[in-house]
């Protein structure tokens, strides 16, 4: 495998480590390793487990539905319930097309917001996006994407054919007069704005009070889509999503992660005269043989069932703010600043509030490796990089988060005793 491993930023030369650590096992907020050691897990699974690992009514269902098969190729019940799921639960959604990733659902919608727009206007091709967003490996919108490519010192990538790019836009996220700019001089052949609402593959990025809602607004005023990618945020900040959260609401939303309940899914949606386009009920094509798996369908229906139990946001956000409370208090004099919202929240080594990419790159990555591998060593599993968001699942409990604190205390008087 290239690099060892099926996914770059898991390699672990984000932070100097020769080598990954390969895991055995998983349980609730737990992850064990093949050498038999624990570690408190913050990443789950880049997102999905927000349940915690190997929850058993998600491995009931999928079991269940394994029992008939893995796979039929063909409309099955299941699909259809999590259709009017995900209709019920994200505002913006009146029909949804399941997928098998982020990255496909991504592509698919940007291919609809161009199908719609170019009804308006031929000429509507471009396309903005923001620094530090990932919105997968698609070619059109792996330009400064953050995530693995910044970790890995990736100007982009190769094999991206620049005609492929050449009508990408590409702003700093937060930047209200940058928006404003483009538009004046091009609004009339943008297709769609695309943005992750919280950027988590730029660390953890929260939009400043306004932003989101200048997007809906600009592309309101010059017939442009709005397309929140909601892979990462989709059922984690909120039930409704980061659209839920700030009351904007998109005209296409990109869902993954959490849908999936740990399988490998993805889904696209919007009002139905934008998604009566997509084929067979219009010429939009996108197709997938696993599209609407059963054993993905049932564990990610049964997900969704447990996030809408009474209180389910209200605990993980208390533990969330609870860790991130406790994590200040123990940072002593190191500059550090610390993002939350509900069930996500990240890490910058900062002595100013990061607002874009550019600033997030501009806080102490160095130091943020040398403390990575000491929460490592003290059983403490983040995410391998400085420039990703990290997890909470409902499965944490207290004491998990107590030692966390304390394996971050523990950690930052080290390093500050030798790098002095």
């Amino acid at each position: 495998m290239p690099g060892g491993v099926n996914s770059p930023v898991r390699a672990f030369r984000s932070v100097g480590a020769a080598h990954p650590v390969f895991f055995k096992s998983a349980k609730g907020s737990k992850l064990y390793d093949v050498d038999g050691n624990e570690y408190i897990d913050y990443i789950g699974s880049w997102g999905p487990m927000i349940h915690g690992h190997a929850d058993s009514e998600i491995e009931a269902a999928a079991i269940e539905a394994l029992k008939s098969s893995s796979s039929f190729g063909a409309p099955t019940e299941l699909e259809n319930l999590m259709a009017a799921e995900v209709i019920k639960l994200v505002p913006s959604i009146e029909m949804v097309r399941m997928v098998n990733s982020g990255t496909e659902a991504v592509l698919s919608a940007i291919r609809l917001a161009r199908a719609f727009t170019s009804k308006l206007n031929p000429k509507k091709n471009k396309i903005i996006k923001f620094k530090g967003c990932y919105h997968g490996h698609v070619d059109a919108l792996l330009v400064q994407a953050g995530s693995g490519v910044a970790t890995l010192g990736l100007p982009d990538s190769l094999g991206v054919n620049s005609n492929v790019t050449q009508d990408t836009i590409v702003l700093n996220f937060n930047d209200f007069l940058g928006l404003k700019e483009v538009f004046k001089k091009e609004g009339e052949l943008i297709s769609a704005i695309i943005v992750e609402p919280i950027i988590g593959n730029g660390g953890c990025i929260l939009p400043e009070a306004g932003f989101l809602e200048a997007l809906r607004t600009v592309c309101d005023k010059y017939e442009s889509l709005l397309i929140f990618d909601e892979v990462m945020t989709g059922f984690r900040v909120a039930l409704g999503g980061a659209q839920e959260k700030y009351s904007v609401m998109p005209d296409i939303t990109t869902l993954g992660k959490v849908i999936g309940g740990g399988f490998p899914v993805g889904a696209y949606g919007a009002r139905r005269e934008i998604m009566e386009l997509v084929a067979p009920a219009g010429a939009m094509y996108q197709a997938g043989t696993l599209s609407g798996n059963p054993v993905a369908m049932a564990a990610g229906l049964t997900a969704l069932k447990k996030l809408q139990r009474v209180g389910f946001y209200d605990d993980l956000t208390a533990k969330t703010q609870y860790l991130i409370k406790g994590l200040k208090m123990a940072s002593g004099d190191i500059p550090v600043q610390f993002v939350e919202a509900a069930g996500m929240f990240g890490m910058f080594f900062s002595k100013t509030v990061v607002k874009n990419f550019d600033e997030a790159k501009a806080s102490n990555v160095e130091f943020f490796k040398k403390y990575y591998m000491e929460m490592l060593q003290r059983g403490i599993y983040l995410a391998p990089s400085a420039f990703e968001a990290f997890f909470m699942s409902a499965a944490h409990s207290y004491e998990d988060l107590d030692r966390t604190i304390e394996a971050h205390k523990d950690s930052i008087l080290f390093l500050s005793q030798i790098l002095v």
